[in-house]
């Protein structure tokens, strides 16, 4: 049994702001995937996510982010992030509530 759910993990992940955009990467829909995997007492933690284009500059300070966000959960072990492409985002991927903030319909 995890010592954190899947939803501890996306709460943390709401720390972390696109800092050009000014959203974070949960209401921007840039997390694809919080997988948990329990292994010798510690829970791993793999992170499926992308960017809002492929040439995003602050692709690697984000990534580094998303560690530090859950660097003092309980028992955590290895936190890997699998940046992906496909599929593309797009703003439709976004919350109700980031939408609103951003003026978009």
């Amino acid at each position: 049994m995890p010592h954190f759910t899947e939803d501890d993990v996306r709460e943390r992940l709401k720390a972390v702001y696109d800092p050009e955009i000014g959203i974070n990467v949960v209401d921007l829909g840039l997390i694809y995937g919080i997988d948990l995997e329990e292994r010798d007492g510690k829970t791993d933690v793999l992170i499926t996510m992308t960017l809002t284009s492929m040439g995003c500059p602050l692709g690697p300070i984000l990534m580094e982010e998303v560690n530090q966000a859950l660097s003092d959960l309980p028992n955590l072990g290895e936190v890997d992030v699998n940046l992906v492409w496909s599929p593309p985002w797009t703003p439709d991927m976004m919350s109700e509530e980031a939408k609103d903030e951003l003026g978009i319909w």
